[in-house]
């Protein structure tokens, strides 16, 4: 639904919904700030939402943020004790056991509402006062706590499998005690309140992501590229991606990828398409303004990601009418519409791809189905379905105290 959409009750609903949260008081929480990805864009329009909401993270990388660091330039961000020291910026994941120290600093005390956005950092360890209502919008359990793909394969070296095997037993511990200390829990996909219910033993209602939908007829500043017909991935460059196998299925092909993003497998992942140059261009992070001419010239979208809970980037290429060639795994069937949408492939290996790239060839897409069905997912159902859901909750809430 799109505010524009709306009818004259829809219209007097959300106006009410407005008066009754305006004089609440509402902080923020988010593991932290060193890249931008699908769970920053859900923190940046909760912040819309609540401009004057202060935003609590355990640290800043501004360095990290590249591009995309003026995006919360101006916010009001509290980091922890820890937050200005070098090594919880670099070692914030062996360092992982200061989690609850992290969360249990700060203060919460004056404020109606926290809504914390959590991950793996399990920033919902937050403790707030019976008065305060706590709202987690989970995108997903610490992956390494349950056995999903990671963004490292930190079980390679014996010392740090050890000492990973000591440290997750106490935090898998510290992880179920902070879900119940959740008033309210929201799941960004029907796959994570699956997760939520197995392993919290707990209930959520489930939001999806916003994705900004891109308006018609726009005018997009045009990137230089030798390619023009090209498959697509944006991505951070991680293991749990499995980058390396849309690199080697387009060599195969001789498919044209441009690949947009960052991170800790880039050299690698160059190294691989340098073996048979010709076919991969590497662009690095791309600022907002520059992506909508990338998506709106590819063929398709490839996103071999593995247990992805929610995948926004699927959704933002299908708001251009672009369709997704998806491994199936996590949330993704519950956005991507087999043979309309997109098509999938169900095992991780090349001629999996490579025959998912082959029915791709012969089905025929309608940009239109493809842009409505990633409406359901837009910023304008989100926002609406957020305050929605703060204003039910509160007077839930509020009965109780």
């Amino acid at each position: 639904m799109k505010f524009k959409d709306f009818g004259t009750e829809d219209f007097r609903n959300y106006i009410t919904i407005q008066n009754s949260m305006s004089n609440l008081k509402v902080a923020l929480v988010h593991d932290f700030l060193k890249e931008y990805g699908g769970a920053e864009r859900v923190v940046e329009t909760l912040h819309q939402m609540w401009p004057e909401a202060p935003v609590h993270t355990s640290f800043v990388d501004w360095d990290g943020l590249g591009v995309h660091a003026e995006r919360i330039r101006k916010w009001q961000i509290v980091q922890s004790p820890f937050g200005k020291t070098w090594f919880m910026r670099k070692l914030h994941s062996p360092l992982r056991f200061l989690a609850p120290y992290v969360w249990e600093s700060f203060d919460f005390s004056g404020f109606d509402v926290v809504i914390s956005s959590s991950g793996w950092y399990i920033s919902r360890g937050i403790l707030t006062r019976p008065e305060t209502m706590h709202i987690c919008y989970l995108h997903h359990p610490p992956r390494h706590l349950y056995g999903y793909q990671t963004a490292m394969e930190w079980q390679k070296y014996w010392p740090i499998r050890w000492y990973g095997t000591v440290i997750n037993h106490f935090l898998r511990r510290y992880d179920f005690l902070t879900a119940q200390r959740v008033d309210y829990f929201i799941a960004n996909s029907e796959e994570t309140k699956r997760r939520i219910e197995k392993f919290y033993r707990r209930d959520a209602e489930v939001i999806y992501p916003p994705v900004q939908m891109q308006k018609e007829n726009s005018k997009f500043k045009i990137q230089n590229s030798k390619f023009k017909n090209y498959f697509l991935i944006v991505s951070r460059l991680a293991r749990a991606k499995h980058i390396d196998l849309a690199i080697e299925v387009c060599q195969k092909l001789e498919n044209k990828l441009v690949v947009v993003g960052k991170g800790r497998d880039e050299v690698l992942l160059k190294q691989l398409a340098n073996q048979k140059p010709g076919y991969v261009e590497f662009y690095g992070e791309v600022p907002d303004e520059e992506l909508p001419h990338l998506y709106q010239n590819a063929r398709a979208l490839l996103f071999p990601s593995e247990d992805e809970e929610f995948g926004i980037v699927p959704v933002e290429a299908m708001g251009y009418g672009i369709p997704v060639i998806a491994y199936r795994s996590g949330g993704l069937p519950e956005t991507i519409i087999e043979g309309k949408t997109g098509v999938f492939f169900d095992q991780l290996k090349l001629s999996s791809i490579e025959k998912a790239i082959n029915r791709f060839e012969k089905t025929s897409f309608s940009k239109e189905a493809i842009r409505k069905q990633a409406e359901r997912f837009s910023k304008e159902v989100f926002v609406t379905s957020m305050r929605s859901f703060v204003q039910r909750t509160w007077e839930q809430y509020k009965a109780r105290y």
